[in-house]
């Protein structure tokens, strides 16, 4: 099994890069958030953390900067109907921290509403990582903010994509929902 990865990225796509090292370049399955912190590596040295998946036509490689986003896939992808694919979809529509939080508060409403999520796979992640993932390392108030937010932001006519990115560049010490909603909202260029 690949556990780790360091290389140079030679071609970076918005689902893979492709980490040349010593003279092999492997092809490495990311999630949005993990290509965009790459982006600003130019031909620097990265490390990833990886999963390698072995299917009867194919090995494929997932990668993360950090062993913690490593677990949390895993998990995932230990969720009967969810596959590695499935999985990397998921995280790439919301952060690796919101959707930790949203299952760590039980918010089924706020998975389904992530593209290839249903009611069924929602609950089933719900149920089945609940109890694996710490939750006192998450504060019930700040998910419920931060998923107000989100909601807020795509009432208001954003994307999915958009709310989220938007959240993810707002500081940490900003708090509180209508506090983070205008973060975003300056953020996005529009209040």
């Amino acid at each position: 099994m690949i556990r780790q990865i360091s290389g140079t990225i030679i071609h970076k796509d918005d689902s893979s890069v492709i980490l040349d090292t010593g003279g092999i370049g492997y092809k490495v399955f990311v999630a949005a958030d993990t290509s965009e912190a790459l982006a600003a590596n130019d031909g620097a040295p990265v490390t990833l953390w990886t999963h390698l998946a072995v299917r009867e036509n194919a090995m494929d490689l997932y990668g993360f900067l950090s062993p913690k986003e490593l677990d949390f896939f895993e998990m995932m992808i230990g969720v009967s109907g969810i596959g590695p694919k499935k999985a990397m979809s998921i995280i790439s529509a919301a952060s690796f921290q919101t959707i930790r939080r949203a299952v760590g508060a039980g918010d089924s409403s706020f998975l389904q509403k992530i593209p290839g999520v249903g009611r069924k796979n929602a609950e089933k992640i719900i149920m089945e990582l609940s109890d694996k993932l710490s939750r006192e390392e998450e504060d019930g108030a700040v998910v419920k903010e931060e998923l107000d937010a989100h909601e807020a932001l795509k009432a208001l006519g954003y994307s999915f994509k958009e709310a989220k990115e938007a959240l993810a560049r707002v500081g940490k010490d900003i708090q509180g929902t209508n506090e983070r909603i205008r973060a975003a909202l300056k953020v996005m260029g529009r209040q």
